[in-house]
C-alpha cells in the first residue's frame, strides 16, 4: 500500500481513497461526510477545511491488497447468518442487526479466532440470549485502510454465522411439587412469575398441577400434560438430596433421555433437563426440574435454559462453561449466565 499526501487544490477531480468522517458535536452525530470514491470538487473545499482538512491522502493498493470496505464486505458474507441484516460498509465497519425478535446464536470461540489478528475487530452481544428486531448484535471493522488478501481469507475462514433463531410458541405445563402445597397449607407463588417468563418468548401456560413428594404422582402429572399436547413441562421443588425430594425420580420415569442434572449456576445448581416422547410423535417434550429457589429468586438457572428450549435447542453442549459469570443472583434477567452482560449489575 502506497499513501501519498496532496493538497486540497491538487485533490480536485480525484476520487477519495477512503471515507472522510465529520463529527458534529452540537448535533451529536458522527458519520462519513464524503464517501470512498467521491470525486473532489471545488465546492467541497470549504467543507473539507471546516472538517480540519488541508491535505488528502491518495491510496494506491498493491495487487495482493484489498480496500478496508471490500475486506469488511467479505467478512459480512462470512458472518451474516439467518435473520441478520447488515449495514453497508463505512470506513471499514459493518454492523449486523437482528431482523426479528429471537435467540442470538453463534460460536463464541469464533469471535476469539477472528480477533487473534490484531487488525480485525469483531465485537458481539453475548450469545444465547433474547434479542429484539432492529437491535445491533455484532459489529466489525478492520483497523488499517487496506488488508492483504491472504489475511482477509484467514479471517473469513475463521468466521462463523451469527444467527437470530425465532422463538417457538410452545405450550407449557407446570407441575408444582410438595405435600405442603398440594394440601393447601402453603400457597404457590411461582405460576404467575412462570407465565411471565414464557410469555416473553411467545409461550403459553396451559395449566398447573400439584403433586406430593411421590415420584409416581409427579410422573403422572408430567404424562397428563404431555397427553394434552404440552411442548415443555416444568416441575418446581424437590430437586435436592433430601430424603423427601422425589422430583428427579419422577422426571426419570417419563424422560427417555436425561441431558443433565446439575449446572454451574447459582442460584439453581440442581436444575435438571430430560426429554420425553410427545403424544403426537413429533418433537420431544422438554421436561425441566427446577429447585425451589425459582419461587423466590427473580433470576436463576431456569432463565438461562428457557431461551434455548423456546428456540428449539438443547443447551447441553454449553452448560459446563456457564460457571464463568454463573453467580447470577443479583442480575437482571438477560437470558445469559454472566453478570458482565446485565445492565443492572
Amino acid at each position: 500500500m502506497k499513501m501519498t499526501q496532496i493538497s486540497l487544490e491538487e485533490a480536485v477531480g480525484r476520487p477519495l481513497a477512503h471515507d472522510l468522517t465529520k463529527i458534529d458535536a452540537g448535533a451529536g452525530t458522527k458519520g462519513a461526510r464524503f464517501k470512498k470514491g467521491h470525486t473532489v470538487t471545488r465546492e467541497d473545499l470549504p467543507v473539507l477545511r471546516e472538517m480540519g482538512r488541508e491535505h488528502l491522502s491518495i491510496l494506491e493498493l498493491e495487487e495482493n491488497e484489498m480496500h478496508e470496505d471490500d475486506a469488511a464486505d467479505a467478512m459480512r458474507e462470512a458472518l451474516c447468518g439467518k435473520n441478520c441484516l447488515p449495514t453497508p460498509p463505512e470506513e471499514g465497519r459493518i454492523t449486523l442487526k437482528a431482523a426479528r425478535d429471537g435467540f442470538l446464536n453463534y460460536d463464541p470461540a469464533m469471535v476469539h479466532r477472528v480477533n487473534e489478528d490484531p487488525d480485525w475487530v469483531l465485537a458481539t452481544m453475548a450469545p444465547h440470549r433474547a434479542v429484539s428486531a432492529g437491535q445491533p448484535v455484532a459489529g466489525f471493522r478492520i483497523r488499517p485502510l487496506a488488508m492483504t488478501r491472504d489475511r482477509v481469507e484467514r479471517a473469513v475462514s475463521a468466521a462463523g454465522r451469527i444467527d437470530v433463531v425465532p422463538f417457538l410458541p410452545l405450550r407449557a405445563g407446570l407441575v408444582t411439587t410438595g405435600k405442603e402445597i398440594a394440601e393447601g397449607r402453603v400457597e404457590d407463588a411461582f405460576a404467575g412469575r412462570f407465565r411471565g417468563k414464557i410469555s416473553a418468548f411467545g409461550g403459553e401456560l396451559i395449566g398447573q398441577r400439584f403433586a406430593t413428594d411421590d415420584s409416581g404422582l409427579i410422573a403422572d402429572a408430567i404424562r397428563s400434560f404431555i397427553s394434552e399436547g404440552a411442548d415443555v413441562v416444568v416441575c418446581t421443588g424437590g430437586m435436592s438430596v433430601d430424603a423427601d425430594d422425589r422430583t428427579p425420580g419422577g422426571i426419570a420415569r417419563v424422560a427417555g433421555k436425561i441431558s443433565f442434572r446439575g449446572v454451574p449456576i447459582l442460584p439453581g445448581a440442581m436444575l435438571m433437563l430430560g426429554w420425553a416422547d410427545s403424544a403426537s410423535g413429533g418433537n420431544s417434550v422438554a421436561v425441566i426440574g427446577t429447585p425451589a429457589c425459582v419461587v423466590h429468586d427473580e433470576r436463576t438457572s431456569l432463565d438461562c435454559v428457557l431461551p434455548f428450549i423456546f428456540a428449539g435447542m438443547d443447551p447441553s453442549p454449553f452448560i459446563r462453561s456457564w460457571g464463568v459469570g454463573g453467580l447470577c443472583e443479583h442480575c437482571a434477567p438477560c437470558h445469559w449466565p454472566s453478570c458482565q452482560f446485565s445492565s443492572d449489575c
